[in-house]
């Protein structure tokens, strides 16, 4: 491997860091209020809505349900009139953004519906407000979840950058169609692959020491 190919290598690496943390950390930014919303606006809720609960379950349905491809390339002139250009790994995070956040919203919406009821009533018995159960009771008790829902979605995001390879994404995936389809060269193809592989493998097992450490029932069981 000659030092050319190395920093192609290292800028790849660079970029679909870049692509995959800044859509998640962004996503999680739309994501938890969208899905705070939804819970506290749910059915067993803490201030039940159906109008705005279905509305907000349509919009998430209706964002989850297009492949992400697809959605890659409907959202090209959005994509531009928000960064100047649709390609690129900025341009990318635009997409990576859209589709994570529902995906997101119904992660936290999962999590908070995971959270002991008698909790939330023995809160609600001391005079706490919605705001403050949401964010003392339900968000730390949820956490593990939280995290590894993070964990999750970001690992999902990894393999997204790489597909928008296809068209002139950025990172990884770039190099993986550049190389690996277009000229044949195999070799670069699969260092990109296992690149790749190995990026999840440390997402994962980081998320999943931080979700355990986190845990306060596994530390109450010992």
């Amino acid at each position: 491997m000659n030092i050319q190919v190395l920093n192609m290598l290292l800028i790849g690496i660079k970029d679909t860091l870049y692509m995959t943390l800044g859509s998640v950390i962004i996503g999680y930014i739309l994501g938890l209020p969208l899905g705070v919303i939804l819970y506290t606006t749910g059915k067993n809720g803490l201030k039940p809505n159906p109008i705005i609960y279905r509305i907000g379950d349509f919009v998430c349905n209706i964002i989850r349900s297009i492949p992400f491809l697809i959605l890659l390339i409907l959202l090209i002139p959005f994509t531009r009139f928000v960064v100047g250009k649709s390609y690129g790994s900025t341009a990318t995070i635009v997409p990576l953004v859209i589709c994570s956040a529902p995906y997101i919203a119904r992660v936290v919406e999962a999590a908070l519906n995971e959270v002991d009821t008698g909790v939330i009533e023995a809160a609600k018995a001391m005079g706490a407000s919605n705001i403050q159960i949401i964010f003392k009771v339900l968000l730390v008790e949820a956490r593990t979840s939280l995290i590894a829902g993070f964990t999750i979605t970001t690992g999902i995001l990894l393999g997204y950058s790489a597909m928008s390879g296809t068209v002139g994404g950025g990172g990884l995936g770039d190099i993986a169609v550049r190389y690996g389809y277009y000229r044949w060269q195999t070799d670069i193809m699969i260092i990109t692959v296992v690149l790749l592989i190995l990026i999840f493998q440390i997402i994962q097992m980081v998320g999943t020491k931080v979700a355990t450490s986190l845990d306060h029932r596994k530390h109450k069981g010992n």
